[in-house]
């Protein structure tokens, strides 16, 4: 029997132990990096170098020879619209001192302002929002209401809440907020759990750490950031936001810190149409949770019972990023996971009964990221043809691998996947070159920067420079993007679900709370509509406690509009 060098590693230093066991070793034939597909467009995406975009920032790992865990997952990135003057911002989050690292020199977060014409400016010391500590992740929401967006950044230590001043600048108001977690925070999501029409926040904790704990010295006789299966699982973090800019921690009460876990990544959605807003949050080494909303304040914990937790064997796989979207149109939310390399990346298809079938591999996205490791992801139309796509980050934690296996590579190339009638076709051959390249990719965002109706990405790449991907081909069909404002239901319509028709074409599209790994995404729904001219008519169903549901004819094409909840109009 021929056993791979990987398996020679214990537990912790091996990621592929569900294919595999002792009594015997099922081998897969190796697979081509790219899938044979109807080519999609040719460079979809181009690169944007620094020289052209100013992003001149990179991101610092502080990797040491101990190999502690954090270093290898870091780091998080951002669209926003700081400044509210309607072009998308950009924020990149950085490592810093901590109780296992103290850089050499300062290192400091990023908050990039667009300057309209495709370069950004860097203006994070005027801003105010640098951060300070072992940074991992942002989430973004106008917790106050007052119009203008307002940052949460997680890090390894002292997680930071970054209220904006609506002049430029933000303050720390973490302490004074009551949301100043110690520990290891990943992922966080802004949304509405109560329906009070106020964004609560859900942070996600990985596991117990410090620098004395570490992954030990491998039977290679060299440390590598390993399997966190010795690392003890963690409860997470909810707040609700009580209206005067202080939150009170609900985790025990809301029956979330009951379940223990290895939380990376997050979304907010409504799974079964009940209008209260569900998690799905990936774990790893340990069962991902589906935390269903009861409307009490009250969560109960129904991965095992919706077939999300574990794979096919029942046995944990190693979550990173997630999301959630209709993505076939049947009215029913489902969901995405990504994992590490050979348990194959999760596409939870919702069979509207409270559970799921995992439709990876019949629907095509399984043989392709069979050797992938995912991070950052998301749904979204990247040709405005009217199907939900779908774009993937990938990069292996350790950056040794490639010493015991042939197969698995550290640095990993992007993929995206063009949705052809809910079958989704592999199509990064066809995407440009960048796609031919492979990074330590972590965290991606979602954005329009250059305001064409094109949806860009951003990717953060661990302890390097991040990667920003134009979209060249959205544009090539006709689009409308449109900004939710919520009045009486949260400001930043988490929950709503917008519907439109135009022609033969009718689609619905919810906005999702967060989603991907690390990162925070544009607010605005850009709507595809491929070839066709007009929109018939176009419906918001906003969250509750509104729950309104209001219809707008008459909209234009090819731009952006404003709905303000309960105006009845579009600007």
């Amino acid at each position: 029997m021929f056993i791979r060098p990987s398996l020679l590693l214990p537990a912790q230093f091996s990621r592929r132990s569900f294919l595999r066991g002792m009594a015997g070793t099922l081998l897969l034939p190796k697979l081509p990096l790219f899938e044979k597909t109807l080519p999609a467009a040719t460079d979809a995406f181009e690169e944007v170098p620094a020289s052209r975009s100013g992003i001149t920032w990179t991101h610092t790992a502080g990797k040491s020879s101990q190999k502690y865990l954090p270093e290898s997952t870091g780091a998080g990135c951002a669209f926003l619209d700081y400044d509210n003057d309607g072009w998308m911002d950009i924020y990149l989050v950085n490592s810093g001192k901590c109780d296992f690292y103290t850089p050499p020199h300062a290192l400091r977060n990023a908050l990039y302002r667009n300057n309209r014409d495709g370069t950004f400016t860097d203006v994070t010391e005027a801003a105010g929002v640098a951060g300070g500590g072992y940074g991992q992740g942002v989430a973004i929401g106008d917790y106050d209401g007052d119009g203008f967006p307002d940052m949460y950044v997680t890090q390894y230590g002292r997680s930071i809440l970054y209220h904006n001043n609506g002049d430029g600048t933000f303050i720390d108001v973490t302490e004074k907020a009551g949301v100043g977690v110690y520990g290891w925070a990943s992922s966080a999501v802004w949304f509405d759990y109560d329906n009070d029409g106020k964004l609560d926040l859900f942070v996600c904790q990985f596991a117990e750490f410090n620098k004395e704990t570490g992954c030990g010295i491998g039977p290679d006789g060299k440390r590598h950031y390993c399997i966190p299966k010795i690392f003890q699982p963690m409860p997470s973090w909810l707040f609700h936001n009580n209206g005067d800019g202080t939150f009170t921690d609900v985790s025990k009460e809301s029956g979330i810190a009951q379940s223990l876990g290895k939380a990376w990544g997050v979304v907010a959605t409504d799974i079964n149409n009940d209008g209260r807003i569900d998690l799905f949050v990936a774990n790893d080494t340990v069962a991902n949770f589906l935390f269903v909303n009861q409307g009490n304040g009250k969560f109960v914990e129904s991965g095992l019972a919706a077939d999300v937790g574990y794979n096919a064997d029942g046995r944990p796989r190693s979550g990173m990023g997630v999301d959630s979207a209709d993505f076939n149109q049947d009215g029913l939310m489902d969901l995405f996971v990504a994992n590490i390399d050979e348990e194959i990346f999760s596409l939870y298809q919702n069979n509207g009964d409270g559970t799921f079938n995992d439709e990876a591999m019949p629907l095509g996205i399984g043989l392709a990221t069979r050797w992938m490791s995912g991070w950052g992801l998301k749904f979204f139309d990247y040709d405005n043809d009217g199907e939900l796509d779908l774009i993937l980050a990938n990069g292996f934690p350790d950056d040794l691998v490639e010493e015991f296996s042939s197969e698995v590579k550290y640095r990993e190339p992007l993929l995206l996947f063009r949705n052809a009638g809910g079958r989704f076709e592999n199509v990064s051959a066809n995407s440009g070159p960048v796609f031919q390249k492979s990074f330590a990719a972590r965290g991606l965002a979602l954005g329009d920067f250059n305001n064409d109706g094109a949806v860009d990405a951003l990717v953060s790449v661990n302890d390097g420079p991040p990667v920003l991907l134009r979209n060249n081909i959205g544009k090539q069909n006709h689009w409308l993007g449109v900004k939710l404002v919520g009045t009486k239901s949260n400001r930043d319509a988490v929950g709503a679900l917008i519907t439109y028709q135009s022609g033969d074409l009718k689609r619905s599209r919810m906005k999702v709370g967060g989603g991907s790994f690390l990162s925070a995404h544009d607010p605005r729904v850009v709507l595809g509509l491929g070839k066709r001219t007009r929109i018939d008519w176009l419906e918001v169903k906003w969250p509750q406690p509104s729950g309104k549901v209001e219809r707008f004819a008459n909209l234009p094409v090819d731009r952006y509009v404003t709905i303000v909840e309960g105006e009845g109009k579009w600007i």
